[in-house]
């Protein structure tokens, strides 16, 4: 199963032509395309005539806006895929970098149950909800970063540009500095002469950390930093929580069978110690196993999805106890991600009028002494 999984996940990274359309469909032209389908079949128009509709919609207003004429492409190929008689998930089947690992499943399911258009309602809904939850996450992070981002430009600049002139004048004195000066002189100088090799060392060693964090024991080791980070470990567990029980329950309320939709949710899992708990999982309920019982032998997931699980599996409605889940930790994360980013920006703004208090002070301080000497 291990095995399985990394192919199937090296298959999805595979480049695509250049000629397809598909490259420039972001998750909000996906979500567009899926909400938009849904209703026309809902309000009773044939699926050929609605995807016909769609790309003629996507062809008016993508007049200057590359992505909507991509879009309109990809719909225009799928359409004509469906015309010539083939199904509509086999017809999705051939853009796997668009609809990821669940999108032909829960379609194909809801072709064989003749719930197309509510399968396609319940996937645009997913869809919104994910990338609500990263807009909202990354508006959360943005402005803390950039505050950093500017704190760390004014200190360089500062160092670089304004100390060098004034930290002349107190050498050509030849009196005896203190060390907050000496040390600023120092720092200035490092900066200046050596500031691009540094830049490069730094951008080096970032691009070749991110390098080996994609194979296997890079992901491990990384997957292991992260989750012993106090916040970071319980942040990232239940971000991953949130996406199995979104993905699970997505699946099994469209009629995907639970085993194919234990597969399929593997897939989507990005951590590593989540898969191989998940392989686990799958093969403990292929044996027979419940859902519940084979999710707590991982002590892995928290207890409180195991017993809201259990309760699901009990009364019939394991979509969703699974659904209840994923609100409840997406909750969780954004109210988590707010309290960071509302504890960094005074941390940021502190350590920045640290710093500059010191770069303050270091000139300051041969001032004071010279004024002692003088009088």
């Amino acid at each position: 199963m291990a095995t399985t999984l990394t192919q199937v996940k090296q298959a999805q990274q595979r480049p695509s032509s250049a000629s397809d359309p598909a490259l420039s469909v972001s998750t909000k032209d996906l979500c567009l395309l899926t909400r938009q389908l849904a209703t026309l079949l809902h309000a009773g128009m044939p699926l050929v005539p609605a995807l016909s509709a769609l790309a003629e919609q996507f062809e008016s207003t993508g007049a200057g806006r590359g992505r909507h004429q991509c879009l309109a492409g990809l719909v225009t190929q799928i359409r004509d895929k469906v015309n010539a008689g083939a199904s509509l998930s086999s017809a999705l089947a051939d853009y796997p970098e668009v609809f990821g690992t669940f999108f032909v499943p829960m379609v194909a399911a809801g072709e064989v149950g003749g719930t197309l258009e509510d399968v396609l309602s319940r996937l645009a809904d997913t869809l919104e909800r994910r990338a609500r939850l990263r807009a909202q996450v990354a508006a959360s992070l943005a402005y803390p970063i950039l505050m950093a981002v500017v704190a760390v430009a004014v200190v360089v600049f500062l160092v670089t540009y304004v100390v060098p002139g004034l930290t002349q004048i107190f050498q050509e004195m030849n009196r005896s500095l203190p060390w907050p000066t000496r040390g600023l002189i120092w720092l200035s100088h490092v900066l200046r002469q050596h500031g691009p090799v540094l830049a490069i060392a730094a951008c080096g060693t970032i691009l070749g950390l991110c390098l080996a964090a994609r194979s296997e024991r890079g992901r491990a080791t990384s997957d292991r930093i992260r989750a012993s980070l106090p916040w970071v470990g319980p942040l990232l567990l239940k971000v991953e929580v949130a996406r199995m029980a979104r993905t699970l329950g997505t699946l099994l309320g469209a009629g995907v069978p639970l085993l194919r939709a234990l597969n399929i949710t593997g897939r989507v899992l990005r951590s590593a110690r989540m898969e191989r708990a998940w392989i686990q999982v799958t093969d403990s309920v292929r044996t027979g196993d419940t859902l519940a019982h084979a999710l707590r032998r991982t002590e892995v997931f928290p207890p409180l999805v195991c017993h809201l699980v259990a309760t699901g599996e009990g009364a019939g409605t394991v979509e969703d106890g699974l659904t209840q889940i994923a609100e409840m930790y997406e909750q969780d994360v954004q109210a988590t991600v707010k309290a960071v980013a509302s504890l960094v920006e005074p941390l940021v703004l502190l350590a920045m009028g640290l710093v500059v208090g010191f770069i303050v002070m270091a000139i300051l301080l041969p001032i004071f002494d010279l004024n002692q000497a003088v009088n």
